[in-house]
Parts: structure tokens; sequence; C-alpha cells
């Protein structure tokens, strides 16, 4: 009854189980192995910016451009607080509200954007403590210019005036009739009783879409070994049914008719009646 597996049209499938299932299985390991690295990236990012609270503050000129490596770093810089811009759709401990952006206006002539603090609510000016006047010197951690529409930053526009989305150069060079670093600074301490920004972790170390992706391809994969499987049992079921149909007589002729030889005559050689005709009565 089994003899139809060595036929070649089931060693080949045979041969395509025996290399899919090794195959499906070394890519989902291969896509777990991927999503658990950036799990353990996302794990010593945060690790990295707790630890670069305690290391001492540099220079701002020493730690740019951000990469990865400074982003999360300890920075000063000194100079003039100048034009203010309110953050909004920011989330601190679960809550909504917004940063307080201040540019502080260095003696290199280019400003750096300092987020002050948090604040709950709805952006109100009004609420908003005004910045230390004359030179002051700020302390806190440098971070990358963000991308609106990824990692939570918004990408709605129309907002009022005194307000943007996102901080980065590209969006302050539009506000301010001076250039801006291509980075900002969180401080260290809230200003002026506001609540300070945790400095997130650099971009591309955390639990982000690809991350998931990954989680994803490496379910797929293994799904897809169980579907190999169940289609072969699946084939298999089927030509041992039609194996054991035709050793009893049931399978089915060319013309859809059980036991019919193919000259013409039935199964013990009585020649078969044309249809429709009856037989003379003996």
């Amino acid at each position: 009854m089994y003899r139809f597996l060595l036929t070649p049209r089931w060693w080949g499938i045979n041969v395509f189980l025996l290399l899919s299932i090794p195959f499906c299985i070394f890519m989902g390991s291969w896509q777990l192995g991927r999503f658990e690295d950036r799990v353990d990236n996302h794990r010593e990012a945060e690790e990295r910016v707790v630890s670069d609270q305690r290391e001492e503050a540099r220079p701002l000129d020493d730690l740019l451009p951000v990469t990865k490596a400074t982003s999360g770093k300890q920075t000063t810089a000194s100079g003039r607080y100048d034009t203010e811009l309110l953050v909004p759709d920011r989330k601190v401990d679960g809550e909504d509200g917004y940063y307080v952006l201040t540019l502080l206006r260095t003696d290199t002539g280019r400003a750096l954007p300092v987020v002050r603090g948090w604040l709950p609510g709805a952006p109100d000016p009004a609420k908003v403590p005004a910045p230390p006047a004359g030179e002051v010197t700020v302390t806190g951690a440098l971070q990358a210019s963000e991308t609106p529409g990824s990692n939570g930053v918004s990408a709605r526009g129309g907002l009022p005036q005194g307000q943007t989305a996102a901080i980065s150069s590209a969006s302050l060079v539009n506000l301010v009739p001076y250039d801006v670093y291509d980075a900002w600074v969180t401080l260290n301490r809230g200003d002026s009783g506001m609540q300070a920004v945790p400095a997130s972790a650099p971009g591309g170390t955390g639990l982000d879409l690809k991350a998931f992706q990954n989680l994803g391809y490496t379910a797929e994969w293994f799904a897809f070994v169980g579907f190999v499987i169940f289609m072969w049992f699946r084939l298999l079921r089927r030509e041992v049914e039609l194996a054991r149909d035709a050793e009893l007589g049931l399978a089915e002729g060319g013309d859809g008719t059980a036991g019919d030889g193919v000259d013409g005559t039935e199964d013990d050689g009585t020649p078969r009646q044309p249809a429709g005709v009856s037989s003379p009565v003996q």
C-alpha cells in the first residue's frame, strides 16, 4: 500500500520536507536571535544612560556630532537664554504634558536647544517660569536631534506660534534667526521647579518596530514548519486512501464510473450494454 512512497513524485516531496524543516527552524532561530540582540542592546542602552549621569560633564564641542557613543553623555555649555518654545504631546511618567524648550545663545554664534523641564497639561505660556537672566552655565544629557514621526515624536503641523513638534535643527532653524546646534540638552534638574525630562536611549537601540518585526518573523518561520508537516501528512493520507480504494476495486475510471474496463467490458469480462438499450428477454 505504501509503495507509492518510492515513486519519483514522492521522492521529491520527501526531499522538500527534509530540507524545508531545518531551513525554517534555522531562519526562525536566527530571527529570534536578532530580537534577543535588540532586547540586550535596549537594556545596555538604558543602563548606559544611568551610568552616563554619574560621569563628569564634558564641553559640548568635544561630544559633537552626536552618535550612539556620545548620546546621553553629560555635557556643559555657557551662554544666554533667548527664544523659548513649547513642545506639546510629551509624556513623563505616563502623564501628558509639554516640554519647555529654551535656546541658549553661545559664544560660537549658534544656539543650543535646552529642555529646561516638563509641565503637565496643555501648553500654556502663562504657566512657564521665566528663564534665568544673564550668563548661565547648563549641565545635562546630550541628545540627538529628533525625527518627526518616530519614537513617539509628533509629526503634526499647524501648531500655534511659540510651539514646535520636534526638537531638531531642521525644525528650529525656521523659527529663529540664527544657527542651531544639531543636538539638544535636557537638564539634570528641572529649572524653576519644573520636572526634569529623563534622557532617552540613542536611536536604533530600543524595542522599536524592527525588533517586533523580528519577533513576528520568528513566529512565521516556526508556523511554516507546522504547515509543511501538516500538508505532508495530508498528502500521505490521500495517497493511502486512493491506494486502498484501488485494492478494493473502488477507484474511479476515466469516465467517472466504478469498475469499468478499458475495453468496454465489465470487470468479469461480460460485454457492457450501451446506455438506454435493454437486453432481450432470455
